[in-house]
């Protein structure tokens, strides 16, 4: 939210626009109303300026009730914006020494509403939002909010061109197994592979009433060379990077030919590797031992999350690092929910809700909304940074981050609790706002040598400041900036 008594400390940025507007609506406010409710939402001020220092200065609107009256008029209008996505306390009056702006705050949109477009053409009048300000669309950026905003997920789909012999029956065996050792005694327990793989939504029936493989039967169980038929971008990909002089010190990917290449065989060759180095206490239930911690669930939870929500239509595929101290998991498509609402639990809206399901059965995932919560949840119990989820864009992606270890913060409490250090971090925080309010995004390593520390230092205290709700990040690894979140 916007301090409009200290509008001169704020940039325009991926958040916030500024628009004199003293001759009407400007036209392109409509491109920034798509923009923002295409990406992560923002707050459009007219009757403000930017003065050749970026600073925010208000103009004073000489008539706001009719630029206001103005507005609704045309955000109603279909012909002009798709859907209007605001209610009355989104538009607002702002009275600043005086003189009179006009904020509009842009939501988020629901992917139902998904894309916001303008002049009745979603190809050309789809936009986004980024750091230097509003871009169109692309045709595959388009296609992929399209895809979301069905009420159908898009693995129920019937694959009329694929048949049966697209699966990998051995696959389907160990999920069997598995299935009836979580399941014991379950009413698909004796039926056929085709008549269980049709109760499961693996399979399901064409109009000509043939069975077809559907696109969570494809994905859960298909070889590899079916899937990419049907999915050309597919590809699943686990690295570990334990040697800094060596990409990778072992690797699975989905085109190996070696094996199936399929969802469910990645799931758990993945997990186990993911795993092995997670510490079991010693602890017996009814005389067997358990091996299993919150951890464990934490990272089954992860790692579900991942496959079960990534966009297989989308670009360069699922990837899985692992390093000594930190594991990333990072799939194409965006956020369904908003960000805030994932991190607080109860709300689920899956990508794939078939293979959610598919899941669920072999005991795998939660379905009420409560997996990303509870990794949260289980990171702070261990003392360990938080986890840190980041959505970028061109093209859609979103990456988790766990962090296997004790806090940075905690680290740096236990060394020093005196005021002294209290004080450092409270002048770092204020330095690395005052430098995002001037350039409006920047890397990890141009705010560690701008306040002198280190870049694992830096980034405790990055992360501390996106808990805070201070910043946001885009991109990925090398390509990670932070922004204020506006």
């Amino acid at each position: 939210m916007i301090d409009f008594t200290n509008i001169e400390k704020y940039k325009e940025n991926n958040r916030i626009e500024a628009k004199k507007a003293i001759g009407g609506l400007p036209r392109s406010i409509w491109e920034t109303y798509s923009a923002f409710a295409n990406t992560l939402g923002g707050i459009i001020l007219l009757g403000v300026e930017e003065y050749a220092d970026k600073s925010l200065h208000p103009v004073d609107l000489p008539d706001p009730e009719k630029l206001i009256k103005d507005f609704w008029d045309i955000v109603n209008n279909a012909n002009k914006v798709s859907a209007n996505i605001l209610s009355d306390k989104d538009v607002t009056i702002e009275n600043i020494d005086g003189k009179h702006i006009v904020a509009i705050r842009v939501p988020r949109a629901q992917r139902s509403d998904k894309p916001v477009y303008i002049d009745g053409n979603p190809l050309s009048g789809s936009y986004r939002r980024n750091g230097e300000g509003d871009y169109k669309c692309t045709k595959e950026e388009v296609g992929a909010m399209m895809r979301d905003a069905a009420i159908k997920t898009q693995d129920m789909l019937v694959l009329e061109n694929m048949e049966l012999d697209a699966f990998d029956y051995d696959s389907v065996k160990r999920y069997r197994i598995r299935m009836k050792t979580y399941r014991p005694g379950h009413v698909w327990e004796e039926l056929e592979d085709v008549e269980f793989l049709y109760k499961l939504g693996a399979v399901g029936r064409s109009s000509d009433g043939k069975m077809h493989p559907t696109a969570a039967g494809l994905l859960m169980f298909g070889y590899e060379y079916e899937i990419v038929k049907e999915f050309p971008a597919y590809f699943l990909d686990y690295q570990e990077q334990f040697d800094p002089n060596t990409r990778w010190t072992d690797r699975i990917v989905s085109s190996s030919g070696d094996w199936s290449g399929n969802v469910y065989d990645f799931y758990f060759r993945v997990y186990n590797k993911i795993t092995q180095d997670i510490k079991v206490p010693f602890k017996l239930e009814g005389g067997d031992r358990i091996d299993d911690t919150p951890v464990h669930k934490a990272l089954r939870e992860a790692l579900a999350n991942c496959l079960i929500n990534a966009d297989y239509y989308g670009r360069q595929g699922l990837v899985i690092i692992k390093k000594k101290d930190v594991i990333t998991l990072s799939n194409p498509g965006g956020f369904r929910i908003d960000v805030e609402a994932a991190k607080s639990g109860g709300v689920s809206d899956p990508r794939n809700s078939t293979l959610i399901k598919m899941f669920n059965l072999i005991d795998v995932g939660e379905r009420a909304g409560s997996g990303i919560p509870n990794i949260f949840s289980v990171w702070k119990k261990q003392g360990w940074s938080a986890p840190v989820i980041n959505e970028s864009f061109e093209p859609d992606r979103i990456t988790l981050s766990l962090t296997l270890g004790e806090s940075s913060d905690k680290k740096q409490a236990i060394k020093s609790s005196d005021k002294k250090r209290a004080t450092k971090t409270v002048a770092y925080r204020e330095a690395i706002v005052a430098y995002l309010t001037e350039n409006v995004s920047a890397k990890c390593s141009e705010l560690s040598t701008l306040i002198g520390i280190s870049d694992s230092r830096t980034r405790a205290v990055l992360s501390k400041m996106i808990e805070d709700n201070i910043l946001v990040t885009e991109g990925e690894n090398r390509n990670r900036v932070y922004k204020l979140k506006a």
